[in-house]
Order: C-alpha cells, then structure tokens, then sequence
C-alpha cells in the first residue's frame, strides 16, 4: 500500500523550519527558524524527507515510537550519516507507567576482534573504516524492538516510506557528494561501488543531486522482512510476535547469512553465531536532578554520563549571575566538560564486561571534589579522578590512573599549543543524525541512531551498509582498563539521547549529531533553556563552544587541551580575556551543531519544537 504524503507535503510548506524565516524567540536575538507549535504531534530529524516520514505515520494514527522508527528506517535509506548496518540508542517515555525507558541497540564486537588481533594487524587503534571497523549491525533490531514493544504499527507500515525511498528518490546534495569524494575509498569494496558509484568511469562517478537513487538489494531485503512478517500474521501470530518473526530472519535466517557471507568475502570477522547471540537491551536510563529537573541519559556504554557528571559539578555555580557566554560562564563550563570527559576517556565502558564506578561518578559529593579543581585559568592537564570511595569501593586500576594522569601530565607544550586541523575536527565529530517524537497521548521519543555513514562497506547483496564503531575501543589498558575490544562486547560510543522531566512530566526531549560535540551541545543547550530563559529554536541556534581537551573517539583518539572553537562574532573582549586564560580560540561562523529539541508546553497543552540552523534538519508539527 502507498502512502499518501500530499497531507505531509502541506506541512512541510506551513511548517517546515525554512532558511531565511524570519522569527523571534523569548529573547532579543532573532531566530533563523521559526518555532514548531503543535497540537497533536512533532517530529524532528535530520533531513526534510526524514521528516516526511514521520509526519505520514502520524496522520496514518501512528503513535510517537511508530513514527520515530520510521524516520530511524527512513534516514538509514537515506544514507544520512547512517545506514541499516549501525546502532540506535533511544530514550522512550511511556506515558502509562510514568517511565522512561533505555534501548540499547547498539552491534557488539564480532568474533576475533580482541586486543591481540589489531596490533597483529599493526594498528593502534580499531581503524575507522572498512570490514574490520564493524561492530554488528544494531539498528533493524532497535527498530524492530520498539516498535514490537512500545508501537502500535505493523512493521509494513512504517517501513513503507524506507520501500518507496530504496526504489528511487530525489538525492540531496550532501549525501550524492560525499559519495563522490570518497569513490577511491569506496573502489575497494565491491558491493559498495555498485550502489555508491552507478557512473563507473565517467568524470563524476556518484550520483548528482536530485538524481533518482537507486537500492534495489536493500529494496529486496526490506520486502523479505515485510514478506516474513505477513506470514507470521497469516498463520495466526499476533502483531509482535510477527514482528519479532522478522527480526530472526534478519539475525538468524537468510538475510544474517548473507551479510556474513558478503562481510568475510571483503575480509570481515563476522560469525552467523555473532548476529544470532547479539540481542537489543532494553534498559533502565541513568539520571541525576539539576535544580529540580531529572535528566536521563543512557548508560555508560555511551558518553551521555559526562553530561550528567557536568550538571553534577556546574550545580556547585551560580551560572546564571555569570552572565551568558561571559568569559567566566565560558571558562566554568569548560574546565567543568573537561573533568567530566576526562572521567568519561578512563573508565566508561560496557557494563556488561566491565564495572564502571558509575555510582561514584555521579554522585554530588564526588561533583564537589571535582568543582574544586576549576581555577581562574585553563588547565590543560587535568585527568581522570578517583570515584570509588564515593561509592564506598577500592580503585582496582590505581596504578593505571596513576600511569593516566602522568601521561596527560607530560603533554608537551607543542601538543597543548597544536592546531585544529581539518581531519581532526572532521573525525571528532563524526556522523550521526537525530530524532525527536511526542504525540498527544505523552509518549515521547529521543534517538541518536549511527553508524554505517559513507564510506560504508555494504555486506554482500543485501544494501546494508556496516556500522565504523570498533574504532571507539581502545587497544591500551593505560587510556582505558574499561574499554578494550572482545568479541561480544559494546564499544563506549559518542551517542547520546537525551530526556528532561520536571514534576514528573517531560519537559525536553534533546539530540544532536556531531560525534564527541554531542554532549557539549547538548548541556549548553539544556543550560540556555534552564539558566537563561531562552525558548527551544532560541536555544537551538545560540552560539555554542566546543572543547576538544578530550581523547576523540575516532580515528587516532588524539587531544588538543586549551583548545576553544568559538562562533565568529564572538565579542574581542571575550576572546581577549579567554586567550589570558591560556585557551587557544578558533572561530567558526556556525557553532550550535545540528540540534533538534521538544519542549513540552504544559501550560496550553502543546509541544514547542526546535532545531539548529547548523545543517539540514527539519522538522514538522500539528
């Protein structure tokens, strides 16, 4: 059955966040993009057409979870900064048991993948890209999972638009031309050229944009999980239990072996054991209260900790007297990301494996101790702390953290002086995309879905493209006892949904794409609302400021303490006494990262959408 999107298409010319609109937000600054107002529903993503879907299943009488799995399948079509081979993470609110809810669907370490094998292989690090870099494929099961669980749809119905969209849609830009200048790269893998590269030898070989794309294999392979799907239904199965049919013949039937095949022809460790063992988690959120307000952020197998720990150590402040992006609201801030991060490179990891001091970490004395260190200057070697008598434990790494933090303590000052090269700032903020949900009834969903972006290396004849996310282990105890590659374990990711509730009703859902930047952004972004008043589009497009004193968790996991980008019209009095303070400044025109936010207007019984002006994200409301 088609969808009919002439009702969305009419959104999106009423409602669409257009560039150039103008608005005004809470404050004096005015707004690129207008706010979202919405009734019945809003849905928020990193692509118009992303958006789209959404809104189809919506007006379908789709719930907030059916039409957050649409947009996740829809944008891993699409190739935006992911693909059917990645991972999802969500935050879900049930509005009927007053909960929220943690989806782990993130792909874990295929068989093989230890320590010991990637230095046999010569690396220091799990590489970023190729068979080597993939972690199991994690989003068709997140998907898959939610909406069995917490949705009201068939998985036909939300995998409509993803159908229609493998069968040929209009490419944007940005996708159609980062397949062009990763082609040489691309050239390796076969099952990649052929669907990355259909102009094979002529000047541009990619597609143009708005040319028709193309994917009959991932067509084929959506139609198999429908097919299985109807024939679970037909013979009397109930509608999750269909859906999870479909799920096994993705993990456990054809389509698994055919990645497999496709995954170990180009020199991949995947195992058919590997997808049929890996299973989605579903999860109780970490949360700490900032001012009373709750935010919940996934476990440590992700960096959404860090932001909490900062919330933790920034409650120790009187940030608002501060003053707005003031030099010393700047510096706290700062100083207060980087004892958090710094906890976040050393002992963040798969709880499963390991056992991060997560009690310790977030507690509010623990926060204290920390706040202590933020003196009147940067300081480019501060190192992970000591959390577990705050958890009444023994450190069983001390002599590790001792070796950390000499190491971090013997930074040349050519390594804290270095400058921000392109391919540094390129890797640390690495792929992604987001999307936000909420429909009348109160459930409310937050994503960061990943992995799988270009160049992908696609598993055989099946369109999936794998996930890049074994770079994020590391292969040294001294950086990390806590994440260290074995088979069938979750690397610590950068992604990192985030919810807020205040009187035990939501108040923000929030994400961004943007690698190690994401919980940057995303604090500044939860301070703009809560400390300085501004409303959700006001919130989303002020200027932000990234640190990169933190080990990225890309490429060659490198560290540029004291380094501050800054947007450019940044006033000369701040950047002169920030540079006192031994920051090294860049600029760029552009600093909120791709944002996209609901606020939750409990006042007139509606929702209030947000999203940057950083990139191409769109939402739609009603």
């Amino acid at each position: 059955m088609k969808i009919i999107y002439s009702i969305a298409l009419c959104l999106i010319t009423l409602y669409v966040h257009g560039q150039g609109l103008p608005g005004l937000g809470a404050g004096t600054t005015p707004n690129n993009k207008p706010i979202l107002h919405g009734k019945n529903w809003v849905a928020i993503t990193g692509k118009p057409l992303g958006a789209t879907a959404g809104a189809a299943i919506f007006q379908q009488g789709g719930n907030a979870v059916d039409a957050a799995c649409a947009m996740i399948a829809a944008s891993s079509t699409m190739w935006d900064v992911l693909s059917w081979g990645g991972e999802t993470q969500a935050l879900i609110y049930n509005p009927h048991t007053k909960k929220v809810i943690a989806i782990n669907a993130l792909g874990y370490a295929p068989s093989g993948a230890t320590v010991e094998f990637y230095k046999s292989q010569g690396m220091d690090y799990p590489p970023q890209y190729g068979p080597l870099a993939a972690t199991t494929p994690g989003t068709p099961g997140g998907i898959m999972t939610m909406l069995a669980e917490y949705g009201t749809m068939s998985l036909e119905q939300i995998l409509q638009p993803s159908l229609q969209l493998a069968q040929g849609y209009a490419i944007e830009a940005q996708t159609a031309n980062a397949m062009e200048a990763q082609k040489e790269r691309i050239k390796e893998w076969p099952y990649s050229k052929k669907i990355f590269l259909p102009h094979l030898g002529e000047e541009r070989e990619a597609p143009e944009a708005g040319e028709i794309f193309v994917q009959e294999d991932l067509y084929q392979m959506l139609s198999k999980l429908v097919a299985t799907e109807k024939e679970a239904l037909a013979s009397g199965k109930s509608r999750k239990e269909a859906i999870y049919a479909a799920y096994d013949r993705f993990y456990k039937g054809d389509i698994a072996k055919e990645i497999v095949r496709g995954t170990r022809e180009q020199g991949g460790l995947f195992t058919e054991a590997d997808l049929a063992n890996w299973k989605v988690k579903i999860e109780e959120p970490l949360h700490v209260n900032y001012k009373g307000i709750d935010v919940y952020k996934l476990q440590e197998w992700t960096q959404g900790p860090a932001l909490l720990q900062s919330l933790n150590i920034l409650e120790n402040f009187d940030l608002k007297s501060m003053g707005y992006n003031s030099s010393n609201y700047i510096h706290t801030v700062y100083q207060a990301m980087s004892l958090a991060f710094a906890d976040r490179d050393f002992y963040y990891g798969d709880p499963a494996y390991v056992d991060s001091p997560i009690e310790g970490l977030l507690s509010k004395e623990y926060a204290k101790e920390r706040a202590k260190l933020i003196g009147e200057v940067n300081d480019p070697k501060i190192a992970a702390g000591d959390p577990y008598p705050f958890q009444g434990g023994d450190n069983p790494y001390l002599d590790i953290l001792r070796k950390n933090n000499e190491a971090i303590s013997s930074l040349s000052p050519d390594q804290i002086n270095s400058i921000l090269d392109e391919q540094f700032i390129a890797d640390f903020q690495s792929g992604t995309t987001s999307v936000e949900t909420a429909d009348a009834e109160g459930w409310v969903v937050s994503v960061t879905p990943s992995g799988g972006w270009i160049p992908a290396v696609v598993a055989g004849n099946t369109g999936v493209g794998l996930s890049q996310r074994m770079q994020s282990f590391v292969l040294d105890e001294n950086i990390s006892p806590y994440n260290l590659p074995e088979p069938g374990k979750r690397p610590r990711v950068t992604l990192t949904p985030s919810l807020a509730m205040k009187d035990g009703k939501p108040l923000l859902a929030f994400a961004v794409q943007g690698g190690d930047s994401q919980d940057q952004n995303l604090l500044q972004l939860f301070l703009n609302i809560v400390e300085f008043d501004m409303d959700v589009q006001e919130a989303t497009e002020a200027p932000n400021f990234n640190s990169y004193q933190m080990q990225s968790s890309f490429g060659d996991h490198e560290i540029r303490p004291g380094a501050i980008v800054m947007r450019d019209d940044t006033p000369e009095w701040i950047r002169k006494s920030l540079a006192q303070r031994g920051y090294h400044l860049e600029f760029w025109n552009k600093t909120s990262g791709p944002i996209n936010a609901i606020w939750f207007d409990w006042k007139h019984g509606s929702f209030w959408g947000g999203s940057s002006d950083y990139g191409d994200d769109y939402g739609i409301a009603w």
